[in-house]
């Protein structure tokens, strides 16, 4: 099984880091369902602007640990640089 790491960008601008098995799932619930993460649910609408395939749950969640400590400023750099990429 696949797992994701993923990047939101929050109606607030912030930006917000997790992980899944199912990331189209895992989004629609970041926007619409009641229970889940308490940060996004009062942020919304969120976008993803960033995600990456890893193939176990552990090197997800090392990954995640990984991006969150990054700064600020580092996040929305990765993101600028993915983007740009996608377009290419």
């Amino acid at each position: 099984m696949n797992y994701f790491v993923y990047i939101l960008k929050c109606a607030d601008d912030t930006l917000y880091v997790g992980s899944t098995n199912d990331l189209s799932k895992r989004v629609n619930q970041h926007n619409t369902a009641k229970v889940g993460a308490h940060y996004t649910k009062i942020r919304r609408p969120v976008k993803l602007v960033y995600s990456e395939i890893v193939k176990t749950l552990l090197k997800a969640r090392r990954r995640e640990a990984e991006i969150k400590n990054w700064r600020r400023e580092e996040k929305i750099e990765f993101v600028r640089n993915f983007a740009q990429n996608e377009t290419r």
